[in-house]
Formats: C-alpha cells, sequence, structure tokens
C-alpha cells in the first residue's frame, strides 16, 4: 500500500481521535466526522447512517446531501444499497448506484447527482451499529486502497460508537445508546420470575484507543500479545487429555492452526500501518469474519466461527489487560446476562443469581439443567441481549412466558411487581399443606416426588413437601467435571445424596448422556439427529466401563439401605434385559468382594420411546416400577423437536391421541402390577398433573416448587369425576381435551 495512502489515512484517523476527545454533543461530532470523511477522500458526499432500532437505519449525519433530510430519512434492513450493506455486512462498489441491484431512489436527499456509491457496515463483533457512505459525482469505482481505507475508518466509528461518542441529548434526534426499554422475546429454559440488575458473565472488551499514535509500536503490541496466545494455545493443546487423540485433537489442533496463522497476523499488521491500534485492528478482523462465517452455507465453517472469536477474544484480554474481573461489582439482585454459560460456571454462582438470560441455550441444555437445580428462572434465545445490556441495568426476568424486560418503564415493572406477590402469597397458601397428602375429595392419593441432579437440590427435599426424588439425574456429576469421576468420588456422592434424603426413596437414573449433553471429555458424534441417535442407554451398553462403575458406586453408596436404579431411554427389551444382566453381575462381584450390600434393589426403566409401550408383556413383569418421561416421549409421539420453537408449542399434552397412550401404558402397568409415575415438565402444571392422576398415574415427579401448586389443586377435586368427564370427552370424539377439563375445574 502506497505511503501517501498510509500517511492520508493515518491524518484521517488522528483527526477522528481529536473528535472523539473534545468536547460536544453527538451530532455535532457525527457532523465533523462527515465532512473530515468526505475531504479526505476526496468525495463530496460521506454520510452516516446509524440503527434506530434493529430494523430500522436512519441517517443521521451528512456532508454533501440536503441537511433537512438528516433523521428524516430511514430505510429498512435489507432495502436499497444502503440496507443491503448492513443486511449482508459486505460492502457495496459501483459507479452507477441507480443501474445497481436494489437501488432505492430517496428524492429527499438530492442524491440523484452522485451516482458513485461505496457503503460499508459500521460493525463491532457481530453487532451491526450502522454504514458509512462516500459518493462522487464522477461515475467511477472506488479502488482496493479507498474500499479498504474506508472499512478501516468504519471500524473507529463503531468504537467510538461503543464508548457512547453519539449518544443522543435531549436537544437533538440521535438515537440514545443504552438507555431506552427493550423487551427480549425468547424460550422458556426454566419457570418462574425474578427482578434485578443485570450482571454480565463475560463483559465485552472496551477498546478505548482505537487510533494507535505509533505504528511501529502498535505493531510491536501486536506481535507481543500474539506470541503470547500462541503460547497460551500450545500449552493448552499439550497439557489437553484427549484419551489418546481423536476428534477432539483435532479440534484443538484446528483452534491451534487459527492462532499460527500468518493471514490473520498480515491483516492485522495493515489495519494498524493504516492507524488503528493493535485491539482496534484485532476487533476489526473479528467483526470482518463474523460476517462472512456467519453467512457460510456449510454448518462447520459457521461452528469455526466461536473459534474464531475465542481467539479473537483472548488476544484483546492479553492487549487491553481486561479479564473476565473488570473490577464492577455484583449487585444484590444479580440477574445472569451471557451468550451461553457452561454448567460449572452457572454452579460456581450458586443461589446468588435470582436468574439468568441467555442469548444461545436450549430447553435440554446443561445450564437450564442446572437452573431447574438452583430453582431459578431461565429465559434462553433472547437475541443481542448481550450487545444491549449494560452491567447495573434493571431488568425483568418472566420464565413463564420466555420473556425479558430490560431498562423497563414504571407501569411494566410496577405489574410485573404485581405478580411476584400474587405467586409469593401463592406460595406461602402452599407452604400451610407441606405436611398434607395430595388426596383428592374422593379419596384418591397420589405421590408427589421431585426432580434433582446436584447436592444444590437436595435441601429443598423436606421444604417442598416431596415423599422422595422421583428422578436423580447422574449425569451432571459428569458434566460439570473435565474428566471422569472417579469411582470413590462417585460413591461418595451418591452416599451423601442417600444420607440427605433421610430415608425417603430416590430413584438413580444412569447416565443419560448425548443428545444436547455431550461430555467435555467425549469424543463428539457427529449425528443428523442427536435426540434419536447415540445417547443414554446406548452409550452405556456400547461403553460398559463406565457403565459398571456408575453401578458400582451406586452399590456401595447404598450399603444396608434400598437401592433403586433406574435405566434410561429403553427402547428395546433386549436393552432393559441386557443392563439388568450388567447390574446383577456387578452385585454379585461387589459381594464377592465383601463389600455391605443394599438391603433391598428395585431396578426400573424411563419409558421415553412410544416402541416401548407395545413392548412385550416381559418386560413389564421384569420392571419393579416405570417412570414416563415426558418430554421425550412427547416429542417421539408428536414428531416435534422439543428444541424447536416454531412446532413444540403446537402439540398439547391434552391432545386425545397422547392421552391414550398413557391410557394404554397405564392399563399394562396394572396388568403387570408394576408401579407408575410420570417424569417431566408436564408433571409440574396442575392441569396437566391433574389429569395423569384421573387416567390412573399414581406418582408425579416434578421440580421441588411445582409440588405445592399441584398438590394444592389436586386436594380441591374428585379425581373420579374428572376420570369420567375424560371419558365423556374422548367419547364424544374431542381431539383435545383441556377446554372440557379446564370449563370442569372452573365449576368446582
Amino acid at each position: 500500500m502506497p505511503d501517501r495512502k498510509d500517511s492520508d489515512s493515518r491524518k484521517l484517523l488522528r483527526r477522528l481521535k481529536e473528535i472523539l476527545a473534545a468536547p460536544g454533543g453527538g451530532q455535532d461530532r457525527l457532523d465533523q466526522i462527515t465532512h473530515h470523511i468526505a475531504d479526505s477522500m476526496g468525495t463530496q458526499v460521506c454520510s452516516i447512517y446509524l440503527f434506530r432500532d434493529a430494523e430500522t437505519l436512519e441517517l443521521c449525519a451528512t456532508e454533501g446531501l440536503r441537511v433537512e433530510a438528516v433523521h428524516q430519512t430511514r430505510l429498512r434492513l435489507g432495502e436499497g444499497l444502503v440496507g443491503r450493506v448492513a443486511r449482508t455486512g459486505r460492502y457495496v462498489n459501483t459507479a452507477d448506484a441507480p443501474s445497481a441491484p436494489g437501488f432505492r431512489f430517496m428524492p429527499e436527499t438530492g442524491e440523484e447527482v452522485f451516482p458513485s456509491f461505496l457503503g460499508v457496515p459500521i460493525q463491532r463483533v457481530g453487532e451491526r451499529l450502522g454504514v458509512l457512505v462516500v459518493q462522487s459525482q464522477e461515475k467511477r469505482l472506488f479502488s482496493d486502497d479507498e474500499v479498504y481505507g474506508l472499512e478501516v475508518v468504519a471500524m473507529v466509528l463503531a468504537e467510538m460508537t461503543e464508548l457512547g461518542a453519539f449518544q443522543g441529548s435531549q436537544s437533538d434526534s440521535m438515537p440514545l445508546a443504552h438507555r431506552f426499554p427493550l423487551m427480549f422475546r425468547g424460550g422458556t429454559g426454566q419457570e418462574g420470575a425474578a427482578e434485578g440488575h443485570v450482571w454480565l458473565h463475560d463483559p465485552r472488551v472496551v477498546v478505548a484507543n482505537p487510533v494507535g499514535d505509533d505504528p511501529e509500536a502498535e505493531l510491536q503490541r501486536l506481535h507481543d500479545g500474539v506470541n503470547r496466545l500462541r503460547e497460551t494455545v500450545d500449552t493448552m493443546v499439550a497439557a489437553a487429555d484427549m484419551g489418546g487423540g481423536g476428534e477432539h485433537t483435532a479440534v484443538l489442533e484446528t483452534y491451534r492452526m487459527f492462532a499460527h496463522s500468518r493471514s490473520w497476523l498480515r491483516r492485522m499488521e495493515e489495519d494498524i500501518k493504516l492507524g488503528l491500534s493493535a485491539e482496534a485492528a484485532v476487533e476489526k478482523e473479528q467483526s470482518a469474519a463474523r460476517a462472512r462465517l456467519e453467512l457460510a452455507a456449510d454448518p462447520y465453517l459457521r461452528d469455526r466461527l466461536h473459534d474464531l472469536d475465542d481467539l479473537s477474544n483472548r488476544l484483546l484480554r492479553i492487549l487491553t489487560g481486561q479479564g473476565s474481573d473488570t473490577g464492577a461489582e455484583m449487585p444484590e439482585d444479580p440477574i445472569l446476562v451471557a451468550r451461553n454459560i457452561g454448567p460449572a460456571e452457572l454452579l460456581e454462582y450458586g443461589r446468588k443469581l435470582r436468574g439468568v438470560v441467555l442469548e444461545e441455550g436450549s430447553v435440554g441444555s446443561h445450564a437450564a439443567i442446572v437452573a431447574r437445580a438452583l430453582a431459578i428462572p431461565l429465559v434462553i434465545h433472547a437475541s443481542r441481549i448481550t450487545a444491549e445490556a449494560l452491567n447495573g441495568d434493571p431488568i425483568l426476568v418472566d420464565g413463564d412466558q420466555g420473556i425479558v424486560h430490560l431498562r423497563p418503564e414504571d407501569s411494566v415493572t410496577a405489574a410485573f411487581r404485581d405478580n411476584l406477590a400474587m405467586q409469593a402469597e401463592a406460595q406461602n397458601r402452599y407452604a400451610s399443606l407441606r405436611n398434607l397428602p395430595a388426596t383428592g375429595t374422593c379419596g384418591t392419593t397420589i405421590q408427589l416426588y421431585m426432580n434433582a441432579g446436584l447436592m444444590a437440590d437436595l435441601p429443598s427435599l423436606e421444604g417442598s413437601g416431596a415423599e422422595g426424588v422421583g428422578l436423580f439425574r447422574t449425569e451432571l456429576q459428569f458434566l460439570i467435571r473435565n474428566h471422569v469421576p472417579r469411582r470413590t468420588e462417585l460413591a461418595r456422592l451418591y452416599r451423601h445424596v442417600m444420607d440427605s434424603a433421610k430415608g425417603k426413596p430416590v430413584m438413580f437414573r444412569t447416565l443419560d448422556i448425548g443428545s444436547d449433553k455431550v461430555l467435555p471429555y467425549m469424543k463428539p458424534q457427529d449425528e443428523p439427529n442427536p435426540a434419536m441417535g447415540w445417547r443414554a442407554i446406548r452409550v452405556g451398553l456400547d461403553k460398559r466401563g463406565v457403565l459398571r462403575m456408575q453401578l458400582q458406586s451406586l452399590i456401595r453408596a447404598s450399603a444396608g439401605r434400598p437401592l433403586h436404579v433406574m435405566f434410561p431411554f429403553i427402547s428395546d427389551i433386549t436393552e432393559y434385559e441386557a443392563a439388568y444382566r450388567i447390574l446383577m453381575h456387578e452385585l454379585a462381584r461387589e459381594q464377592r468382594l465383601g463389600h455391605d450390600m443394599p438391603s433391598d434393589i428395585r431396578v426400573g426403566a424411563m419409558l421415553e420411546t412410544p416402541s416401548l409401550a407395545f413392548a412385550p408383556k416381559r418386560f413389564f413383569e421384569m420392571c419393579d416400577f416405570i417412570s414416563i418421561g415426558g418430554n421425550d416421549l412427547k416429542q417421539f409421539f408428536f414428531a416435534a423437536d422439543r428444541e424447536n420453537e416454531r412446532v413444540r408449542r403446537r402439540y398439547d399434552t391434552l391432545n386425545t391421541s397422547f392421552l391414550m397412550l398413557l391410557r394404554q401404558i397405564v392399563s399394562r402397568c396394572e396388568e403387570a402390577r408394576v408401579p407408575l409415575s410420570f417424569c417431566g415438565e408436564d408433571a409440574g402444571r396442575p392441569i396437566e398433573a391433574l389429569t395423569f392422576a384421573a387416567l390412573g398415574i399414581r406418582r408425579l415427579s416434578m421440580r421441588p416448587a411445582s409440588i405445592g401448586p399441584v398438590k394444592h389443586l389436586i386436594r380441591r377435586v374428585s379425581i373420579d369425576e374428572l376420570r369420567k368427564v375424560i371419558d365423556e370427552a374422548q367419547e364424544s370424539g374431542l381431539t383435545n381435551l383441556r377446554r372440557p377439563i379446564t370449563e370442569w375445574l372452573a365449576r368446582q
């Protein structure tokens, strides 16, 4: 690149730095910037469009177009050439704008006399901020050097925007960044509601010096930082215990390849030569890579975006010295906001959190499981909230509806608090029922159990009034470690669980991994549909060493006490028979070794696939108990992925066909005299729980907070009468029973 161009670019960036440091309002700064860019590039027009909201761009400043169009001209995302730049994250360079695809004529701006058009995105690490445009009267294509130079300027504008240089005031029409109320509509990860203040799990690095005064010094800083990064990555790869290589090793080697990429370093060096600081150059390349990879059709390439993001963030923290600990003080009522979070990290926060909001995640993710264990509301898929939220912002989390209110208006807060007060009052009523049985007015009693997976769950056992643990998820102890737990560790944990239960039964489900629960030290499986792939008992029967070790730990932990073992995701009787034989073999082995044996052992299965409802009678007779895994059974019955928001809500649990399947399962269990329970989210919903009871299911297992509402409803109605209502509705040909059931309840 010619020295003159380097000099001109650095001169312009120094001028922008002076504008950033000088006093003045956001509008005044933008007006000065457009004037200097047009002058530096020798164009008649320079315009800056910023996002007014997620879908709307607004002309906020211009040199050369009509001044009266400022804050009046607006474009939808994807509309016109400016909207196209914003949508794609790529520049548009044309000598004849009116003939370019997608052109939209805006007569109020007077742009018809400026056919040459160059627009580049103003973006920061995946966050779209606006578009920078230059135009000229002469019909010409802008050179590669000019395009590159304008992209460098756009990067500085992005950092200035992040630093609040263009925030509005009461006297102008500029957007008020991070000031106005926002609502995010996501998905429910864990029900409940909470009010608090934002605590960012991974605060964004703030680039306070986007312009470098000394290119040589900035290049040296970059090289020193990259060398430290490479040493860190090399050490991580060398120290990783990958169990003899395989796909994990290949992934880490790819990660190291990115860190040692010469082209990555060369692009950042060129940015610095044009006037950027080392950290601004890193962010520019990170933003550009994001824009490219987000549009990639290949899912493998899109996944590499996370590797590049992680590398760039590591390098930025090295250059700026900004770690996760920024010195900010956690509020007394923290709501954790993050793109995503692992189970171990979430557990470190523990019960300090009032709620969690994630941009990613899923209803079956590790974070969702831990959030349920901690009994805190979780909203997932809250798109772009990490870009909008600041530490300390007031925030309301509605886990029931999957809605988040950031910086809410007073009226929204008042209504939310009224709802919280009503819920608290209801919980007080439920507390009075804690030691009473869940017996309907007809005399039918339903046993209410709780689900658990962590020691943090166990204090809820007594306080909730649960009669035992209907499902203890053993996989969480594997998910929160970076290595396979030792047998002695597991035995100690299971012993502690039994001690905490104080004689109440605990149903231990053996390892249910695969699908959305992938162990960090296990080779990932590239499966097109993981939920229906190699998971749960299928893994256990193929990797028998882990299953045997877990069974040995359970046997040793029980020592003189009853032991309940439940095998997950049984689809065929042969799987249950194979797992049962392994358990019997381990019992015999432990006895030969002289270990104390369980006083009694009960072996059951989770019925999560429709196929098992049609299993031979021998299967039901072999089981000491059966638990319907409602979440999986419903998604396989309706062929509706419960992670897919577009389809999962279309299928109601009270659909007649699904209830008929449950009735068949109840009938087969009654015939074989095997106890049956229902475990899943629906068991904790009062209307659904009451319906299951009317069908003949006498044990329900749910999250601790649901036991009170379910017991409250059961004790107020006749289960026998509801069964008659269900029979009549089914005989009448109704395809969904929610309406007749709720109408009957209203009359009660």
